[in-house]
């Protein structure tokens, strides 16, 4: 019974100790962790920005190709 007691009071304490050990490691690597995340953040906002930035030029050459083939047919009804 005793050899039990011990047994049992020993594997308690090494699983508690194991148990604090990682929620340590955890609560270090949290931070670490947060950091990376807020730099994947940054990094995913840059590239959302010059996206933008691409796109609003597209926008702006699309508008002159259509002001340009507005006075093409212009110039070609007249033509005809």
């Amino acid at each position: 019974m005793g050899a039990f007691g011990i047994t049992t009071f020993l594997t308690v304490v090494v699983t508690v100790l194991i148990w604090q050990l990682f929620g340590t490691w955890r609560a270090k690597a949290a931070p670490t962790r947060e950091a990376e995340y807020r730099d994947l953040t940054a990094q995913v906002l840059r590239g959302q920005e010059e996206s933008n930035r691409q796109l609003a030029d597209l926008s702006g050459q699309l508008t002159d190709l259509r002001t340009r083939m507005t006075r093409l047919e212009r110039v070609l009804t007249e033509v005809e």
